[in-house]
């Protein structure tokens, strides 16, 4: 037996422990993570946007969902600053605090401390009315607690303008960012595909007829091209199931990931515009900015 040649021979556990520290503990490049800042950001903007108009009738004194129900809708752990705010003026100065915050993070004014306001105001106005977040608030949510973690305001910002000095430097904070954004990417496209193969229309090939004709969350119709062509209906419901399940697997390889990233920049907004739900497709990709900039680096590599 060759001991010097088995000493010498990786183990599977020190492989798995050189390849989780690459993924997680690399210092990376922030330009990536400053794209998913602004894009979150500016995301963030048009969903604050549709609570402008109605921000009294909802949860102004009289409206339709008083602080004390709220409360009680949402888990026990969650508080929220908005149930602070009892008088119209008040919820509506601190909405504009929240406003303002989010626009200092997209162009990235006092990041750091923008950074952690911004998941912690978005949280409060998610729940101070649970019910009526959705599934882009939530994915806004994800990305803005990764954002807070972190080292965006490194490139492509005001701080970084008026600093100047030398190129900005790689951080483990933001290789660990980059790594949760890939991770819930993972993680949502798989959910995603087990509740959608729990219908028949999934399988059998008819889920987007039936995404396409609600009218009451139909964004664009495509209801005429689906009833010409029957195989294109299929053709668009197995793409879909067939894409999230390369998705959640193949953004783990190397050699795929990148393609994998840059195919669902197009492919999660196409879904959520089906689905009825475009922003949320559109946090999607902002994802996927992230996770096409994760790869793992080859052992040795620097």
């Amino acid at each position: 037996m060759n001991t010097a040649a088995s000493a010498g021979s990786p183990t599977p556990s020190s492989t798995i422990e050189a390849t989780w520290n690459r993924f997680w503990f690399t210092p990376a490049d922030p330009r990536p993570l400053a794209i998913v800042r602004m894009a979150t950001a500016l995301l963030a903007l048009v969903l604050l946007s549709s609570f402008s108009a109605d921000l009294d009738a909802w949860f102004g004194p009289g409206g339709m969902i008083p602080a004390d129900p709220a409360a009680a809708w949402r888990s026990p752990w969650g508080w929220s600053l908005f149930d602070l705010a009892r008088s119209s003026d008040s919820l509506r100065l601190l909405f504009i605090i929240t406003t303002v915050v989010f626009m200092l993070l997209a162009v990235g004014l006092a990041t750091p401390a923008v950074s952690l306001a911004a998941p912690i105001l978005w949280a409060s106005l998610l729940h101070r009315g649970p019910m009526l977040a959705g599934p882009a608030d939530d994915g806004v949510a994800v990305l803005l607690w990764c954002l807070a973690i972190g080292r965006s305001g490194e490139a492509w910002s005001l701080d970084r303008w008026f600093r100047g000095g030398p190129s900005a430097p790689r951080a483990i904070r933001t290789r660990i960012a980059l790594g949760l954004i890939q991770v819930h990417a993972a993680a949502i496209s798989l959910a995603s595909l087990l509740a959608q193969l729990k219908g028949d229309v999934w399988w059998d090939g008819t889920a987007a007829w039936w995404l396409a004709v609600r009218a009451e969350s139909r964004v664009v119709d495509l209801t005429g091209l689906f009833a010409r062509s029957e195989y294109l209906c299929n053709l668009v419901t197995h793409g879909i199931t067939l894409f999230e399940a390369v998705f959640a697997i193949g953004i783990w390889f190397t050699a795929t990931q990148a393609t994998i990233a840059r195919i669902g920049l197009v492919a999660w907004p196409f879904i959520g515009l089906l689905a009825g739900k475009p922003w949320w497709g559109v946090a999607m990709a902002i994802m996927c900015v992230g996770v096409g900039t994760t790869a793992l680096p080859r052992r040795g590599a620097v």
